[in-house]
């Protein structure tokens, strides 16, 4: 299968990784024909003569100039940023899938740092962190007001030392201290396995460079498990996926269309005006395809989930998406450093724009809502027998005892209600399309 790409650097979506963009002359061009306003450069500079002379502590020309390049980049919107050299290498370090801290997708929301989502297997992970939780406190730091920047430093640390995290989470009447402990975080992109006979299991965790061709070795792998080394449906489990490189989600993509538009990027420039269309080939020969996704799936999840909506080829089960539909670039800078820079804004095949709207799933669940089919209820099932008079059945003068039903033997089902579901609708699926084929 080959992607259909251009060589712009790296364009990514959601966790920017990465990336190699120049500036360009367009941005010399555009100071020439509209003038910087004077009165603000006034104002720019009696506010940087005044610190100099009267702020309580003596403040370096490069401090002051790094701060305000940050306020720029800060005030447009949560994702862009400025990076000086040791952030910019530590964010490169990120395409390789091992870093160290706690394991933590985060982003700014009014002013606190907010989970978008734990990554699997991590500290945080393990200690409970959720989707959505507010950080308000980092040890004994108060969130408000820092930068991203700022908050991701204080969360990494040496292997093994432990930061406390003061949360706010939806549905709890005080904020929460979690004490988690710092690891090398190991990010592997997919997992798979098989959940019953002939019906695959296939989870990504965040996009990465090389997270389509792991992707198609794990579906390579399920098949040599299937019957007649053919799988009968896959369930594409994107929860809590953050989003990554733009090119892993076209390339996830791709594996399941044989052709149409995957996605579209449009901004001011030409440049940020993209277009990726699907290549020949479906990787699961048509087989049904159910994808899994919630609050904490963002950005190039959103993308996968997306165009299997609006291509028809999967059905989208879980609960409403982050909302991230904007692309950044990361621009190398002269000095050092770089720029991450909002520069485009996605949609979804029939045009759609996910930028804080999300996608709506086809079918709505929520974790936790039902009663599993192995727990008991304190509500005995009215049923016609429980009727008082209520006719026998001719051919059943004797009750006979009705067996309980069998409980699913793997954990990962029997645990995850959301998945047991999508399990049920691929089988369903795979019963509807044999009767209309």
């Amino acid at each position: 299968m080959k992607l259909n790409t251009r060589s712009v650097g790296l364009v990514l979506a959601g966790a920017v990784i990465g990336g190699s963009l120049t500036l360009t002359q367009h941005v010399m061009g555009a100071r020439n024909a509209n003038e910087l306003p004077l009165e603000q450069m006034r104002t720019f500079t009696d506010v940087f003569s005044r610190i100099k002379n009267d702020y309580v502590e003596e403040v370096s020309d490069e401090e002051l100039l790094e701060y305000a390049i940050r306020g720029m980049l800060n005030g447009l919107d949560p994702h862009s940023a400025y990076l000086n050299t040791e952030e910019f290498n530590e964010l490169r370090i990120g395409t390789t899938g091992e870093f160290g801290g706690l394991g933590i997708e985060v982003g700014l929301e009014d002013g606190f740092v907010k989970v978008v989502s734990p990554i699997d297997d991590t500290p945080a992970a393990r200690a409970g962190i959720l989707s959505g939780d507010l950080i308000i406190r980092l040890d004994d730091t108060p969130t408000k007001g820092l930068s991203l920047n700022d908050a991701v430093k204080l969360m990494r640390g040496k292997p093994g030392s432990i930061l406390t995290l003061t949360v706010i989470r939806e549905g709890a009447d005080k904020p929460l201290n979690i004490d988690i402990k710092r690891d090398i975080i190991k990010v592997t992109s997919v997992r798979n396995r098989m959940l019953d006979d002939g019906f695959g299991y296939l989870r990504i965790s965040n996009f990465q460079t090389k997270t389509t061709a792991d992707m198609l070795k794990a579906i390579k792998s399920l098949k040599s498990e299937a019957p007649n080394e053919d799988l009968r449906g896959l369930v594409l489990d994107l929860r809590n996926n953050p989003g990554g490189v733009l090119s892993g989600a076209v390339g996830v993509s791709d594996a399941f269309l044989n052709d149409g538009m995957i996605v579209y990027t449009d901004g001011r420039e030409s440049d940020s005006k993209l277009r990726y269309d699907a290549t020949d080939g479906d990787v699961l020969n048509g087989a049904p395809l159910v994808i899994l996704v919630n609050g904490g799936s963002a950005s190039a999840s959103e993308i996968v989930a997306g165009a299997m909506q609006d291509h028809g080829r999967g059905v989208v089960l879980g609960s409403k998406t982050f909302g991230k539909g904007s692309v950044q670039t990361i621009q190398d800078l002269a000095a050092g450093g770089a720029v991450k820079l909002t520069t485009s804004r996605y949609y979804t095949p029939n045009g759609r724009s996910i930028q804080a709207l999300g996608i709506e799933p086809d079918i709505q669940t929520r974790p936790g809502s039902w009663v599993r089919p192995d727990e008991e209820s304190d509500v005995t099932q009215l049923t016609e027998s429980s009727l008082r008079g209520s006719l026998v059945n001719e051919g059943d003068e004797e009750e006979e005892e009705t067996e309980a039903a069998e409980v699913p033997e793997d954990t990962l089902v029997y645990d995850d209600y959301q998945l047991f579901e999508a399990l049920n609708l691929l089988k369903g699926l795979t019963i509807l399309s044999k009767k209309t084929s």
